[in-house]
């Protein structure tokens, strides 16, 4: 398939999702918009991970627990190797190891290998756990047969192979596979990686093994300048990471902290000698009725406009967008002037500072009678309008 001239990534990821269920190509679960895709042909591309002569080397592999890789996980247990899976957005750790009970058959390690089976046999390994993987399996939503590789936009697989060098758990030579559709193989510009992006060595398909011999660097370690910290909050291994990385004398300033150093984590907000932070505010209105928060988060987040928090009362008063500072909060109004939520076009404005005049006609939150859900933002995008 052709992509569209000057395509952003999240362009691509839309094109490829449209394509894959208008042409019937996915497989459950669906739609596939916003996930790692399930394809149809899975099977037979994972049937080639096992013929790889780095796998057959291999010891302990570590694979995604997307859909499309669930035979790529059986193809670990069967070959009796260490099958090691990343925790759902690592909120327990890095690593689970699926240990089968004694004796499985091939019907018990196929059911080890679903989801449900990942969840039940599963025990955690810790950071200061002795781990050495000798290969990598990685879902894609868009992957070129130069190696570079779009995820789903959540930065998760980037972030893991990054904390695995920063454990020392992969070396610059561990191999990287992904698995996808032959549709997915699509010609990404290079322009478009960024130095945390995780590119990979083989390209799986139903009906090819495309070895790309990717040069680019992969991550030589965690770039805390793109972790914010609202998702050091989130994820405590990420923490234990950081104080260790720190304790070593390493550069761990997060996004933005440069500017704001007193603005480091939750815990640190309004300390000693330190002055309260300010943000700016925008407003969102012209929500429809039967609008979702998770829609409205989503909208932001693919326009790269994910603010610090957002308030939110359902349709009706306009939701309203906390940003670092009025710098960050002019930059999201510019990035969402064309935001929809379905066929209804949103009317984005910039909040004027307490005390304006303007304030009241923009019906700003004391004139508001019900009382507002605040909603802590859970990530920011990896791409899009930098709001830093």
């Amino acid at each position: 398939m052709e992509l569209k001239a000057g395509a952003t990534k999240q362009d691509i990821r839309e094109q490829i999702w449209d394509y894959m269920e208008s042409k019937n190509l996915a497989d459950f679960p669906r739609p596939v918009h916003h996930r790692i895709p399930n394809f149809k042909g899975a099977p037979r591309a994972a049937e080639h991970l096992p013929r790889l002569q780095e796998f057959s080397v291999a010891r302990t592999v570590k694979v995604n627990p997307d859909a499309p890789q669930r035979n790529a996980r059986f193809a670990v247990l069967e070959s009796r190797k260490t099958l090691l899976v990343p925790t759902p957005r690592l909120r327990t750790g890095l690593f689970n190891r699926i240990v089968p009970p004694p004796g499985a058959g091939k019907d018990v390690l196929r059911a080890c290998a679903t989801a449900q089976g990942v969840r039940n046999y599963s025990v955690p390994i810790g950071l200061d756990a002795s781990v050495l993987v000798d290969m990598v399996v990685v879902g894609s939503v868009a992957v070129s047969e130069q190696g570079w590789r779009l995820g789903k936009g959540e930065g998760y697989a980037d972030l893991e192979y990054a904390m695995m060098v920063a454990m020392g758990a992969v070396r610059e030579e561990t191999p990287v596979v992904t698995i996808v559709h032959d549709c997915q193989v699509v010609p990404i510009p290079e322009a478009l990686l960024e130095e945390h992006d995780l590119t990979v060595d083989y390209v799986l398909t139903p009906t090819r093994v495309i070895r790309t011999g990717c040069q680019r660097p992969k991550p030589r370690g965690i770039t805390w300048s793109k972790i914010s910290p609202e998702m050091l909050r989130r994820i405590p291994v990420l923490r234990d990471l950081r104080r260790q990385e720190q304790q070593a004398g390493k550069d761990v300033a997060l996004r933005g902290e440069l500017l704001h150093p007193c603005a480091t984590t939750p815990s640190r907000l309004h300390g000693a000698g330190c002055p309260p932070t300010t943000t700016a505010t925008v407003h969102v209105g012209g929500l429809p009725a039967g609008a979702r928060v998770g829609e409205l988060k989503r909208a932001l987040r693919e326009h790269g406009a994910a603010p610090l928090r957002l308030a939110w009362q359902g349709p009706g008063p306009p939701a309203v967008l906390s940003y670092r500072d009025q710098a960050s909060a002019e930059r999201a109004v510019a990035c969402l002037q064309a935001l929809h939520l379905g066929t209804s076009r949103l009317c984005v404005e910039l909040a004027e500072p307490p005390g304006d005049k303007g304030a009241a006609s923009l019906g700003v939150l004391p004139t508001l009678d019900r009382p507002q859900q605040a909603h802590d933002w859970p990530r920011e995008p990896p791409e899009g309008c930098s709001l830093e």
